[in-house]
């Protein structure tokens, strides 16, 4: 009798590891993250009323404009401060940061959701991932020396963690747009496909806003386009709204 061949095992390839990074940034840039941001539009609702914005592609005009213009400076190049801060002197120079980014938010709306979404924030980055760092910055909150704001919080978390920038400003940029596409998907109304259109049709202004972010001067901070403001004051006497902003 024939002795029947041996099957060998194919060689096993070992897979590169994902960096450790890479899940909880995944959860931080999560839109189901509960902090709130979901009840913002951040001025949308004003065109809503307005009807300047009204169906996918109006959408998607407004949101390219909010994520160059409103999103890269104030978010990002704040996040991008706050970790530059963190490399050179520590908590002390980002609280100065934290009461000009405040300050800079004209329209109290958005003032006030900076603070609101970044308490949270905060809350969440210190349970699941704690520092000395959110810590401390919480105390100063408490104390009354700082406000506290959305992209500090999450910049003090990434930090922690060592998230690269570049990757850390896209998540956080697609995150936002990806809560916004959602409410315009509820408040045109959208369909669910269109948003997904709209989400894929950004990834090069993602790109080219996190660039931006790289280029910028500390005095950049807070440029904002005024249509955008104007539309963000504009929202705290609607007499009808969905969002808090």
């Amino acid at each position: 009798m024939g002795t029947q061949p041996q099957k060998h095992a194919p060689p096993c390839r070992e897979l590169p590891a994902s960096p450790s990074y890479l899940l909880p940034l995944l959860q931080l840039c999560d839109s189901a993250l509960p902090t709130g941001a979901f009840s913002h539009s951040f001025g949308l609702e004003a065109y809503l009323a307005r009807g300047v914005v009204h169906d996918e592609t109006t959408f998607a005009a407004w949101l390219r404009q909010f994520i160059g213009q409103q999103l890269v400076y104030s978010d990002g190049l704040a996040i991008r401060l706050t970790i530059e801060a963190m490399e050179r002197t520590g908590l002390a120079e980002v609280l100065n940061l934290d009461r000009r980014v405040t300050a800079q938010a004209l329209p109290l709306q958005m003032r006030g959701a900076g603070i609101k979404i970044g308490l949270r924030m905060l809350e969440i980055g210190g349970e699941l991932f704690p520092t000395p760092d959110l810590d401390a910055y919480r105390a100063h909150i408490q104390a009354g020396r700082c406000a506290g704001h959305t992209a500090i919080a999450l910049a003090l978390t990434a930090h922690g963690l060592r998230i690269p920038l570049a990757q850390m400003l896209t998540a956080y940029f697609f995150s936002t747009a990806t809560t916004l596409t959602q409410n315009a998907v509820r408040a045109i109304p959208l369909g669910q496909r269109a948003g997904q259109r709209v989400l894929r049709l950004i990834h090069d202004d993602v790109t080219a806003a996190v660039a931006t972010v790289m280029t910028l001067d500390e005095e950049d901070l807070g440029a904002v386009a005024p249509g955008l403001e104007i539309a963000q004051m504009r929202h705290e006497y609607q007499l009808a709204r969905m969002f808090m902003s």
